[in-house]
């Protein structure tokens, strides 16, 4: 066993089978032992299972961008100190060097306890196999030795990338050069990236049409204009909000509102903060909304069929030879069929949706079914046995009645050789088919044996792939959506620290602390909000390309709706936390 997912199964031939066609002696495993015999591929692995990098641009849109939002995040909040501070440094002489290694040694605490804190979350890895939750894939430790100094490098990959990142950040939060306000730069780059945003969505939601059927170039079309949604679309909140906050600081001077007089005149000149603020909350709806729509894509089909087949009459079994087969093995098969089980053929019509379906069988068949048994053929417009009527719905491409015809074994081996029609077994009394003695007896009588199921159990077993993979999407989902939203955390408290020493010297103009509460609502509570309705209606229509051709997509309104109301709620929170903290500091100030 290769893997702990494998199983493999050890089978003892018959003595008097030989290597002759059409049997093939087994060398080996794998591509390079041979080419399969016809009928014994892989089943459908080679259609229903996807390619590697689906499973990398998997991880690397629903895992790494969110880490790097988070990261980022963690960068920029208290970036205000470190801008005092690094003016400072250079108001002293130092040099970017000088600069770089205070950056180093800022982050290198945190950074070095989140890097080597992951290490004993894998390293049991090593030495057991794990299960991971949920998905139930089994890890193995052999694999994980094998390949124990990557491993064991990612901790360190991610304290030099973080390290790195945190210095470029601050080197080029110190090349701020001329006169002009640092604010009126960055607003402007805001500007310019909400004017590409709605070409990102543009291009995210139609773009992967431009590449036809070829599912790589659809995906890779995708993933592309999603990484500049989320790049533009803060941008694009944050300028809308900006040009809102203008009107809001008009109402708040006409109407003697401190609050919105206040809260609209940082909104309208510092569309960044905003744009910070906004950032996990878009990108979280984003990745949410993505992950439910490979879910669905991969798991409806697989959950819509176990709802229909938990319904279905399972007194009926379908019998389907591997590979080719002949009259005399088909013959021979209908002798070795216990007593009490009997079989029918069902023919489709020479052409879909036209002509009649015409089933053939014996009268013990026949009657059991509710169906005349006459010398000549019969036409039945209406089928009233369950049985007969799951193997027409599963097991016929249209037709427009039953012809019924009788046959005796010989006739009905000659029907069943033919893979357009469908040999079933019954029991003359109604129950359950001895489903065990048909497939012994199957691989008495056919060189490869058959296929011994209930109606629509194929279809089922080829969901499978599909329901397993859409396992995976859903674990990386939720794992990417927690990650947002601790740096929107992190970036609510960095603001909440912003917003608290603006404020603080208005307690001596406005006499209380109300203008707190009234302006976070404003400020905070409002954009995110906003961001929660445009976030969530830009998400469902950048899904729209994970349907497949054909495949008609929708986003449950309440869902929308419950993450609007979700998103709202913690905006509640962070404008009552940023309220309070700068309350706190305001009495801090006037002591």
């Amino acid at each position: 066993m290769d893997d702990p997912g494998e199983w493999l199964a050890y089978v003892r031939p018959a003595k008097d089978m030989k290597a002759q066609a059409p049997i093939e002696t087994v060398v080996g495993f794998g591509p390079e032992a041979g080419r399969p015999a016809e009928g014994l591929q892989p089943g459908t692995g080679i259609d229903n299972d996807k390619p590697e990098w689906m499973f990398q641009g998997l991880v690397i849109g629903l895992l790494l961008v969110p880490s790097l939002v988070l990261l980022f995040t963690a960068l920029h909040a208290g970036a205000h100190g470190r801008d005092r501070r690094g003016a400072l440094v250079d108001a002293l002489g130092g040099l970017r060097r000088d600069r770089a290694l205070i950056a180093v040694g800022e982050a290198m605490r945190p950074v070095t306890w989140g890097a080597f804190a992951s290490i004993p979350f894998f390293a049991p890895a090593a030495f057991v196999d794990v299960r991971v939750p949920f998905v139930g894939y089994v890890t193995s430790s052999a694999d994980v030795r094998q390949h124990g100094w990557p491993v064991l490098l990612a901790p360190v990959a991610a304290l030099v990338t973080a390290l790195a990142l945190a210095v470029i950040s601050d080197q080029l939060a110190g090349r701020v050069k001329g006169t002009r306000p640092a604010n009126a730069s960055r607003a402007r780059r805001q500007r310019y990236l909400a004017v590409l945003c709605a070409p990102a969505i543009l291009l995210a939601s139609r773009g992967p049409e431009l590449a036809g059927e070829s599912s790589q170039y659809r995906t890779w079309i995708s993933w592309t204009g999603l990484a500049l949604v989320v790049l533009t679309l803060p941008a694009g909140v944050a300028v809308v909000v900006a040009k809102l906050g203008g009107a809001l600081e008009r109402t708040g001077r006409q109407r003697g509102w401190a609050g919105a007089l206040i809260a609209g005149r940082r909104i309208s000149h510092y569309p960044t903060v905003t744009a910070r603020l906004v950032t996990g909350v878009t990108v979280a709806l984003i990745v949410f909304m993505q992950a439910l729509a490979w879910q669905a894509m991969f798991g409806t089909y697989n959950a819509k069929i176990e709802e229909i087949l938990s319904t279905a009459d399972r007194n009926v079994a379908e019998i389907g030879p591997r590979g080719t087969v002949s009259t005399k093995e088909a013959a021979a098969y209908l002798e070795h069929i216990p007593g009490g089980n009997v079989p029918v053929v069902l023919a489709p019509p020479p052409t879909a949706g036209d002509g009649p379906i015409t089933i053939s069988g014996g009268c013990a068949a026949l009657e059991s079914l509710r169906l005349p048994c006459s010398p000549t053929p019969a036409r039945v417009d209406v089928a009233l046995d369950r049985r007969l009527q799951e193997l027409l719905h599963w097991d016929t491409q249209g037709g427009t009645y039953l012809k019924v015809v009788r046959a005796d074994h010989a006739e009905l081996a000659r029907q069943s050789v033919p893979s357009t029609n469908t040999l079933a077994v019954v029991r003359a009394d109604g129950g359950v088919p001895a489903v065990a003695a048909l497939k012994e007896a199957s691989y008495r009588a056919y060189p490869r044996g058959a296929q011994v199921r209930f109606p629509g159990e194929e279809w089922l077993a080829d969901g499978i792939p599909d329901r397993d993979q859409g396992r995976w999407i859903r674990l990386f989902g939720v794992l990417g959506v927690g990650i947002l939203v601790l740096a929107i955390g992190l970036s609510g408290k960095a603001e909440f620290l912003r917003q608290g020493r603006a404020l603080a010297p208005l307690t001596v103009l406005t006499g209380g602390y109300r203008v707190f509460r009234s302006s976070a609502a404003w400020a905070i509570v409002a954009p995110l909000a906003l961001a929660a309705l445009a976030g969530c209606v830009v998400a469902a229509w950048t899904a729209r390309p994970v349907a497949r051709p054909g495949m008609a997509y929708f986003v449950p309104g309440d869902l929308m709706a419950t993450a609007v109301a979700v998103v709202i709620a913690v905006s509640v929170v962070m404008g009552l936390w940023a309220a309070r903290i700068a309350g706190r500091q305001a009495r801090g100030w006037r002591a």
